[in-house]
Order: structure tokens, then C-alpha cells, then sequence
């Protein structure tokens, strides 16, 4: 569990995971972030800002090829967005991008 900017109690899972991804808010971002020992920068906040418009239209997270997509066409990053992508979540899309972004752990995903 972790607090929110209102010092309201966020349920996550075993694995530190938000229950419910609609309670998700900056600063959870920024509490998830910091319990995964990453410092948000501009860009975590792009991709993280893209991850959380496509969990809002389509109600699952974005598949790693799709927020690489992302990060090639509207951040500029062209074939070095796959590899960016590892250096702003070192431990890997799932374990820190998806977790950093209030998704549920997605299913059948490993956490690399």
C-alpha cells in the first residue's frame, strides 16, 4: 500500500501493483517510482502520460511494441526507442513502466 498526495491509503498487490487503476494520480506515480528507485524525468512522464491515455481508451495497458511506437514517432526517438525505452525502466516494462503507470500486473506477461 501506498499513500496518494492526499495521504489516502492506494491498494497494491503483493508484487506493489495498484489494485484498482483508476485511483492512480501523479503522485502515486512518483511514490511507485521512488519504491522502484527510479527518478521521473520528462520523458518517464511522456511515456508514462501515453500509457495512461491508452489504458484510458482501451482499458488494458499498452503492449510494450505500442508505447515504442509511441516513443519513436511522437517523442523523436526513432530506432533507439526500444533501447530508451529499457534505460528509463531499467528492470523492465512491466516491473517498473506498467507498475510506475497504475496498471494492474498485466496477465501472462513476465516482468522482464
Amino acid at each position: 500500500m501506498i499513500l496518494d498526495s492526499e495521504q489516502h491509503v492506494l491498494e497494491t498487490d503483493a508484487e506493489g501493483y495498484l489494485v484498482d487503476p483508476d485511483s492512480w494520480d501523479e503522485e502515486a506515480a512518483r511514490q511507485l517510482a521512488e519504491s522502484e528507485g527510479v527518478t521521473l524525468t520528462d520523458e518517464h512522464w511522456q511515456v508514462i502520460g501515453f500509457m495512461r491515455r491508452y489504458y484510458d481508451e482501451h482499458r488494458v495497458a499498452a503492449d510494450a511494441r505500442f508505447t515504442i511506437k509511441f516513443m519513436d514517432e511522437e517523442m523523436g526517438m526513432g530506432r533507439k526507442a526500444r533501447n530508451y525505452l529499457f534505460k528509463l525502466f531499467p528492470y523492465g516494462y512491466v516491473k517498473q513502466a506498467c507498475k510506475i503507470s497504475g496498471m494492474k500486473r498485466p496477465r501472462g506477461w513476465s516482468t522482464g
